[in-house]
Formats: structure tokens, C-alpha cells, sequence
């Protein structure tokens, strides 16, 4: 396992050589080289201190980070186990994402499901946790995708790390191996992963079955003493770009810690040998820019890097190539694509396609493979999982596809292989789903009996609340619509005798969408009540509250679930009128929130008549700032938050 897939920089430095310390020293020296990230020297002192029975959540999260960080998330789940388990009020939320991700390498996939729910609760603000939220059915979507691709297990990988393989148009494929690392200085990588430096191969594919024959280390002064991986080439195949060490003129740089990065470099085929060394001139010594990719029509390049604007441990970026050669300035890929987690290694087919790793998309384990196809709009559509057998519970990466041929590569460090990553090739057979078909589906009952309830009426609203598409409830109660993704709908439930009843759905990358519905007879609701100006609707409907936030009028979410109820209501009576009133609690002046809440009963109401299509001769109201407070909270009493909050609220009285 390289450490270029993790995109943590290491130091190359040497360590230093100890005989005889106290446990405090012992640690101390462990600590320094793990801020080095020599995780297998490190290790071994933590392990004889924790043998001994010393326990402590740092050392729980080093000793399950030194595995994590070279793959061996197996190794590290019974670290993570007791750091989560053991010290559960003071867990920082990144160690329940590693745990999940290290439960997936080994399959339990329920149980991490339930730690990302846990992750999900402390992190508030992360794309990796609101990916999987919205993805709770992502087993069942990779199932549908896989198949699509049959693997072959190749000759030419070594006892060492084999990965990055790119097609270089002639005819050969070149990869990244460590299997001849120099010897004098292997000692400096065995401080991370115990493997020595990577050079650069190539290997001429057969036409037929893409097998390969066997490799040798290309030609030029493109290797050296470090490390050299992940390349593209151009059309004609006589420039190349590849990712380097921070080595430059034979000089090495760093950072002004002294760690040394990883830097994007160019080269040009002369007299059959790489030369004409250069560096990208956009390369920084403060940040790690890596894995180039090429478009087609060579006027992009697609690359991994943690600089300052990057969401997580590496982001995917694109910078245009002008036509005198130069660079503009690198674009971040965005929110679509990247997360707090690690997006690398992009490839781009010759359809444009952008292919890559991620372990921040929610996928089987370690880093997956996922796809997203090019819009008309010049963005990406969301991405897709490639599906098994191509992604495993384990880390999959580097993936390359002829599209004429669809014979492809990529590299995995699954069980069965030669050495720590190998490079397997495969035929597709069969095209993956890349368009967004999603649908909601539920069952319809009666909330006091819980029968199912047959024949009812379900809509599908858009959201200004036109109607797409109705059904009725089959025999078993249920109902379903199908959707299109990154859209927002409404569902509404009606049956005779029963209240209707609303809510709201947006798409995302979801599959499947479950909305099941109990109706209220005769309870909390209009039908069987008898409903009289002055009665407050929300209550006849037994709503939440629609509460505000503090100094806010905007219509919060949750909100808007319980307006789209009392739309329900206003279209099912159509003589139903309501004036709607608005309050403050006690804090500002009395001016001041009465002017708030004036703009509270305004927003609701234009919401309600714009929502929901209602004649706004049917809707009246006004504010009343604080002059109607629901408890003792007036002005220079003590309340909690709680209870300032219950004042903030919208009222729904009956006129006629």
C-alpha cells in the first residue's frame, strides 16, 4: 500500500536508533515517529506499551491509525472499538468515520452503518455523513450495479505495490511499481509501509485478451532515487505527466515543517527516452498536488490535492491547458464530487467520463470506485458506484477503460493477490447505470386501527404544488411514483372520512425513497370536528408548532412540512379561511419584534399562497410582536432558549 493513496506527506527522514526507555520515553519516541508517519516503527512501541496495560484514548487512536493508514483496516478495528466504546464523551467524530469504514473491510456492514449514525449525529455540516444518510439503501443500488464487469487476475504484478496503470497510445500500459526500490535508502519507506520506492514500468498489451507482457522499467530520466507514480499521456503519446516526489534539478524540497510533498511534473519523449524534465508551474511546497489526468482533447487536467480549499484529506481539481501551453488557475470539482474524505486518482475516458476513488461517497469498504458522466451544463452529474466486482470491502483505485475495446485496469490490495496492491485487468460486459431512476414508496394505514388502507388517493406535487401524477393503494395499502433526482416534490394522502395529510421529499442520490402514511379518523383533525371561527387550525390538526429562529422570518424546513398540511386542509375546504398570526418572544425592544413578527405573518402567508396555490382573499393576518406570550418569559425574566423559542410561533385561527 503506497502512501500516495492516502495523500498524507511524509518526512524522509532517517530514525534514530533507542535502547533503553521509560514507558513515558518509550512513548515519546513512538510519538515522534508517528508525527513522521512511521506507522510500522511506531506501532511496535505502542503495542508493548498497551501488552503491558496502559490505556489511553491517544494511544487507542494511534495504534488503530498506523493500521488504518496502510490498509490494514482489519487490524485496526479492535483500536477503534475500544476508543469508541471506552471514551464515548470525548470522541472525536473522524475516529467513528474510520471505524465504520474499517467494519466495511470486513463486511459487517450493519454495524457500520450504525457507527455512521453516530458519526452522522456529532459532525452536523459533513458531505460524508449527508451522503449516507440519504443513501441508507446503498447496498441495494451497488447490487444493481455490479456485474458489469469480469476480472482477470494478471501475471505481471510482483510481491510488492503495483498500481496506477495508464494507457500511454502505444500500445502498452505503464504503471507504478515498488518491486525495484533502491536499497540504500528502502530503510526511509519502511518507516511508513515497509515498501521500498516506486518507478515507473511498462508493459505491451495483447490486443485480444489485454493481458500483458512482462514489464520493464521505462526508459529517460522520468525515475529516481523517489518516489514516481501515476501518469497520463497526451493523444500523440509524446508528453506525459506524472507525479513525483518533491525532487526537482536533483534537489529535494520541502515544506517549512521539512516534509517533502508531492508534486505534478511533465516530460517529452526524445530518441525513445523520457527527458526534458519540468515541474507544473501551479505545484506548491506547501500542499501535495498528484495523480494527473488528461481529457481527451488535451485542453484539461484532472488532479488530487489537499491545498488550502480542498473539503478533506484530498480533493479532485481540473485546471484548462491553453493552447501556448500554459496553465490557468486550478478549479476545485465542488461538492458534487468531493468530500471531507479522500477523492484521487481521476481518469477521463474518451467520452468524457470522469472515473475515481473515494472513500467519502459511500461505498463497500476502503476506497471505492465511482463515476460521473459530463452534463450539458459543462458540470458533472452525480456520482455512481461502479458496483463488484470491481470495488471490494477493501481499497480499489486507479481505474483505466479502453471504451472501443472496454477492456480496462485498476488496482486493488483485496485478499488473493500477489503482493500489497496489484493491478487487475477486465473486459465490460455490460453498460452501468449512470442515469438517476429513483422512486418513493410506502404503505397508506389508519393511524388509530394501523389497517391498511386501500383505494386511498396519493399525489405527487412538484413544488410549487401542481400535480404530476396520482395512484390509489393496492390491496396491501401501498402506493409508488417514480422520480428524478435533485428535484423537490410533495406526497399528499387522502381518503373519504380521513384528513389529508402532506409532506415534503427532495431527491438526492437515493434509490429508494419510503414514505408510509397514517391518516387520522375522527382525531386530531377537521373530519368529525366541528371547526369554528376563532379555533386555532394547527391545533384542529394537531400540527407542530411552526417556530422561527431567533430574529429570523425565513421559513425554516421542519416548518414547511407543517404548512404544507395546512394547505392540505385550505384545498380540501375550499370555504375555509384563516388569519394568520405571528409572535416574537420578549428580547429586543417592542418595536423591533413587532416589525419581526409583521415580516413572520407575511412570509407565512406568502408562502401558503405561493406553495400551495390558495386565493389570497382566503388569508388575512398581521404580527403581534410580543404581546402575546405563551409563558412567564417577558422582558428581564431568566428563560432558557427552550422556552424563549416556544413564543417565536405562527397561529392559524379560523374566520370562516
Amino acid at each position: 500500500m503506497n502512501f500516495t493513496k492516502y495523500f498524507i506527506n511524509i518526512s524522509l527522514s532517517i530514525l534514530l536508533s533507542g535502547i533503553a526507555f521509560s514507558q513515558e520515553k518509550r512513548l515519546a519516541k513512538a510519538d515522534e515517529s508517528f508525527s513522521r508517519y512511521a506507522f510500522v516503527d511506531a506501532r511496535k512501541i505502542y503495542l508493548q506499551v498497551a501488552e503491558k496495560g496502559y490505556e489511553s484514548a491517544d494511544l487507542f487512536k494511534k495504534i488503530g491509525d498506523s493500521y488504518y493508514f496502510n490498509a490494514r483496516l482489519e487490524d485496526a478495528i479492535p483500536w477503534y472499538e475500544k476508543l469508541t466504546t471506552t471514551y464515548v464523551d470525548d470522541i472525536d467524530p473522524e475516529y467513528l468515520f474510520r471505524y465504520s469504514q474499517s467494519l466495511k473491510s470486513v463486511q459487517r456492514y450493519d454495524e457500520a452503518d450504525k457507527i455512521m449514525e453516530r458519526f452522522n449525529t456529532l459532525i452536523g455540516n459533513d458531505k460524508r455523513a449527508e451522503f449516507f444518510m440519504n443513501t441508507r439503501d446503498y447496498l441495494k443500488f451497488i447490487e444493481m450495479q455490479s456485474g458489469k464487469y469480469k476480472l482477470s487476475k494478471l501475471s505481471v504484478n510482483s510481491k510488492y505495490s503495483d498500481y496506477a496503470p495508464s494507457f500511454n497510445n502505444q500500445g502498452q500500459l505503464v504503471f507504478a511499481s515498488s518491486r525495484g526500490g533502491n536499497s540504500g535508502i528502502s530503510r526511509i519507506v519502511h518507516e511508513w509501509d515497509e515498501m521500498p520506492f516506486l518507478d515507473l514500468y511498462s508493459s505491451t498489451i495483447t490486443e485480444e485478451k489485454g493481458t500483458l507482457q512482462a514489464p520493464k522499467k521505462i526508459k529517460g530520466k522520468i525515475n529516481t532515487k523517489f518516489h514516481e507514480s501515476s501518469t497520463s499521456f497526451s493523444n500523440d503519446g509524446q508528453t506525459v505527466y506524472f507525479t513525483r516526489n518533491n525532487y526537482t534539478k536533483r534537489r529535494l524540497g520541502s515544506n517549512e515543517k521539512g516534509t517533502t510533498l508531492l508534486k505534478l511534473y511533465k516530460a517529452i519523449i526524445e530518441n525513445n527516452k523520457w527527458d526534458n524534465i519540468e515541474e507544473l508551474p501551479f505545484n506548491s511546497n506547501e500542499y501535495s498536488m498528484a495523480h494527473p489526468a488528461l481529457s481527451a482533447d488535451g485542453t484539461k487536467l484532472y488532479f488530487a490535492s489537499d491545498m488550502p480549499d480542498s473539503r478533506g484529506l484530498s480533493d479532485l481539481y481540473v485546471i484548462d491547458i491553453n493552447e501556448d501551453g500554459t496553465f490557468g488557475e486550478p478549479r476545485n470539482l465542488g461538492d458534487k464530487i468531493n468530500t471531507e474524505g479522500r477523492e484521487t486518482f481521476p481518469y477521463v475516458s474518451d467520452s468524457g467520463r470522469l472515473y475515481f476513488a473515494s472513500d467519502g461517497h459511500v461505498g463497500l469498504g476502503g476506497l471505492d470506485i465511482f463515476v460521473t458522466v459530463p452534463e450539458e451544463s459543462g458540470t458533472f452529474s452525480i456520482p455512481y458506484n461502479v458496483g463488484k466486482p470491481v470495488n471490494s470491502s477493501e481499497d480499489d483505485f486507479t481505474f483505466v477503460l479502453n471504451e472501443d475495446t472496454k477492456i480496462g485496469y485498476f488496482s486493488s490490495n483485496r485478499t488473493g493477490g500477489k503482493g500489497n496492491d496489484d493491478i487487475y485487468s477486465f473486459k465490460q460486459i455490460e453498460e452501468l447505470i449512470t442515469t438517476c431512476n429513483q422512486y418513493v414508496t410506502g404503505k397508506v394505514t389508519d393511524a388509530n386501527s394501523k389497517e391498511v388502507l386501500v383505494d386511498a388517493e396519493i399525489f405527487l406535487l412538484d413544488d410549487t404544488n401542481s400535480e404530476l401524477q396520482r395512484t390509489v393503494t393496492d390491496a396491501k395499502g401501498m402506493y409508488r411514483f417514480d422520480l428524478e433526482c435533485e428535484k423537490q416534490y410533495v406526497v399528499r394522502a387522502n381518503k373519504t372520512t380521513y384528513n389529508p395529510t402532506e409532506t415534503l421529499l427532495t431527491t438526492n442520490s437515493v434509490l429508494e425513497h419510503e414514505y408510509d402514511v397514517a391518516l387520522q379518523l375522527d382525531k386530531g383533525g377537521l373530519v368529525g370536528k366541528e371547526a369554528k371561527p376563532g379555533d386555532d387550525l394547527a391545533k384542529l390538526l394537531d400540527l407542530e408548532i411552526i417556530y422561527f429562529d431567533l430574529d429570523k422570518s425565513f421559513i425554516r424546513p421542519d416548518a414547511e412540512v407543517e404548512l404544507q398540511k395546512i394547505i392540505a386542509a385550505l384545498k380540501e375546504y375550499p370555504n375555509l379561511k384563516i388569519d394568520i398570526r405571528s409572535h416574537t418572544d420578549s428580547r429586543a425592544n417592542n418595536q423591533y419584534n413587532m416589525s419581526l413578527s409583521e415580516r413572520r405573518a407575511k412570509s407565512t402567508i406568502k408562502y401558503i399562497i405561493g406553495k400551495g396555490k390558495i386565493d389570497k382573499s382566503r388569508i388575512t393576518g398581521r404580527g403581534y410582536g410580543e404581546t402575546q406570550l405563551v409563558n412567564a418569559c417577558a422582558d428581564d425574566v431568566s428563560c432558557s432558549e427552550e422556552q424563549h423559542q416556544r413564543n417565536r410561533r405562527s397561529e392559524f385561527i379560523i374566520l370562516q
